[in-house]
Parts: structure tokens; sequence; C-alpha cells
């Protein structure tokens, strides 16, 4: 596999002897790479769009024509359809992005592209360029579903805040899975690590269901964290009671914050090389 990438890596860059490799070509090839492995790997393609899909199929299924009151007598499947496609979306970049670079970085993959022509932020972006489109798709077929399947309303003004919105989300969550896979002590527990601070969360940000008459030391404790606010600027541009352009700008404020914070550490922590079983840096023996 570490091959596999490297000479991917080494092949990207094949361009004559004394130029200097043109960077969209380059970005291109490892978005192309990116994506094959995505789809060669079944269990990402499952979780990051047939689960999503099963848990909108399933619960719109059962209440999608319910009202619900907290949210000024929506119904359920207007209110569901915008909050799964955040499920899909977060799962597409934080979770994979976390997962797959820390089993990349312990397999040596990194350390073997490291050693390649291609520069290192051109491979990191390719993977956030990935990460972003498998969202945006994964996005595309949620709300195809829910309008297919459960009569659930786009509104045109409202279309240009959920597009902004889908993207400041991804591209937050890309920064954070990237933290998370830079501080993870190793590629085995990156999955479990990636679960439990994203999952839990998730019941307290109103993606299952709103939490407006739950206690308020619960909804503060959501508050903190971006999927809340992920979660709440892509259900009001599908309100059919949002006024104005959509736009809602403290929780896309809020979005933004953390993803500088996940670009700081991401930046600050990231590592090529495996790591050592205490979490350092292995280091070459003297003489080898």
């Amino acid at each position: 596999m570490a091959d596999t990438a490297a000479s991917a890596a080494g092949s990207a860059t094949g361009v004559a002897r004394g130029r200097r490799p043109a960077v969209l070509p380059l970005l291109g090839r490892q978005f192309r790479y990116q994506n094959l492995l995505f789809w060669r790997n079944p269990f990402s393609a499952f979780f990051t769009i047939a689960f999503p899909l099963m848990f909108l199929l399933l619960f719109c299924s059962l209440q999608g024509g319910s009202r619900l009151t907290e949210r000024g007598d929506i119904r359920f499947a207007q209110f569901f359809t915008p909050s799964i496609l955040v499920f899909a979306a977060i799962s597409a970049t934080y979770v994979n992005l976390a997962t797959s670079v820390a089993i990349a970085r312990d397999d040596g993959i990194l350390k073997r592209l490291r050693g390649t022509p291609m520069p290192g932020w051109l491979y990191v972006a390719g993977r956030v360029l990935h990460a972003t489109f498998a969202a945006v798709l994964a996005s595309v077929i949620m709300v195809a579903a829910g309008i297919l399947l459960f009569h659930v309303k786009l509104f045109p003004h409202l279309l240009p805040a959920a597009v902004v919105t889908l993207l400041f989300g991804t591209l937050s969550f890309c920064a954070l899975g990237l933290a998370l896979a830079a501080v993870c002590p190793n590629g085995e527990a990156a999955p479990a690590m990636a679960n439990f601070t994203w999952l839990p969360v998730a019941f307290i940000s109103s993606i299952f269901y709103p939490l407006d008459n739950a206690p308020q030391w619960l909804q503060t404790l959501g508050g903190i964290f971006p999927v809340k606010h992920f979660a709440e600027a892509m259900q009001a541009t599908f309100s059919p009671f949002t006024t104005g352009s959509g736009f809602r700008w403290h929780d896309l404020g809020v979005i933004l914050l953390w993803a500088a914070g996940g670009t700081i550490v991401a930046v600050r922590k990231f590592q090529w090389e495996p790591r050592a079983a205490n979490g350092g840096r292995r280091r070459r023996r003297r003489g080898a």
C-alpha cells in the first residue's frame, strides 16, 4: 500500500526535467487517487453515504409526517433532512480524515509520500478536496431522497445560505479531522477517538431531534461545540419560517472559530513519520 501511494505521488510529479510541476494537475491527480481509494473501501462509502441514508429512510418513514411544535409546527421530514445532511457531511470529513490519515501515518505511507518530489501540503489539500467532495455528494443524495420520498421542500431564496453553510461546515470539520489525526497516538485508536468525540455530541446538538425544550445546561453544553451550530444553521435554510437570506452569522462565526483552532493544532502537531508505542516519533537507530 505504501509503495502504491508513493509511486502514485511520484508519477503525479512526472514532468519534464528542469520544469516545475504545475499545482492544479498535481492536485487533480491527488484528488482522483483519493477518490479511487475511497470507493475501493466499502466501509468508507457505506458509513459516509449508505449509513446516513438508512437513518433518513428509517426516521422519516416512522414519523416523517408528524409536526414539531418546538420549531413552529414544521414537518419532521423537513427538519430531519438537513439534520442528516449535517450528519453525513461530518462523517465524510471529520471521521474519515481523522481515521484514514492516522492509519496512513502508522503504515508508513505518509513518510514515503514525504520522500517524493510532491509538496506535502499538496497531499493534504488533495485529502481535504476529496473529503469536501464526498460531503457534498452525500448531502445531495440526502436532499434528493428527502424531496423524492418525503416531499421535502427547497426554498430558492435560502439556497445560497445552504451552500455557504455546507462549505463552511465541511471545511471546519476537515480541519478538526486533521487535528484529531495529528494528536491521535496511533491509527488503531483513531476510529474510537473519532466516534467518541463525535457521536455523543451529535445527540446533544439537535440533529436527531430538536432540543429546544431540553434543560438549559444541556442546551448550553451543546452550544459549545460546532456540531449544533452547523446543524441549526443548515436547518434554518430548510425552514419555511426563516426570514431574510437565511444566513445565521453567529453560527457561522462559531464554526469558523473551531476551524481556526483545528487548523492551528493540525499545523503544529502534524507528523509524517510513524509514532512509537509511547506516542512519540520513532527514532532511527544509530548506525542503521
